[in-house]
């Protein structure tokens, strides 16, 4: 009977190792699917200052229908989620996010983005080490 006893708490010890191995992938998996929706909610802020200014005429201080002359608000260049950075176009802007925490496979998230008139349209995220 004890070597049946010690079986089974081998067993039982294997199961629990291998649930808590597989609770941990599913956290990182997620936890980076939350870093890259955060990025991706920080770009549409971004999106919409810079399209306001577009439409605000120039001698309000606007682009007078170009994003020529844009900059990043500081509150929006560096949050928490990201660090961005912008590719100004007269009629598009390019958006790098690079997260601010590693992601589990050692290396930053990067998101794109490109802003132009119509809204925000955004590239998949990458892992980049």
């Amino acid at each position: 009977m004890g070597q049946q006893q010690l079986l089974l708490i081998v067993l039982g010890v294997i199961i629990v190792g291998i649930a808590v191995v597989v609770g941990l992938n599913v956290f990182s998996t997620s936890s980076i699917d939350a870093n890259v929706n955060a990025m991706i909610a920080d770009m549409q802020n971004i999106s919409a200052d810079a399209n306001a200014y577009y439409l605000k005429p120039t001698n309000m201080g606007g682009g007078g229908n170009a994003y020529t002359g844009y900059v990043i608000a500081a509150n929006l260049a560096t949050t928490p989620n990201a660090a961005y950075a912008l590719t100004i176009a007269a009629q598009s802007i390019t958006v790098v996010g690079t997260s601010q925490i590693d992601a589990a496979a050692g290396g930053k998230v990067t998101v794109t983005g490109t802003i132009t008139r119509t809204g925000l349209n955004v590239a998949a995220g990458d892992i980049v080490k």
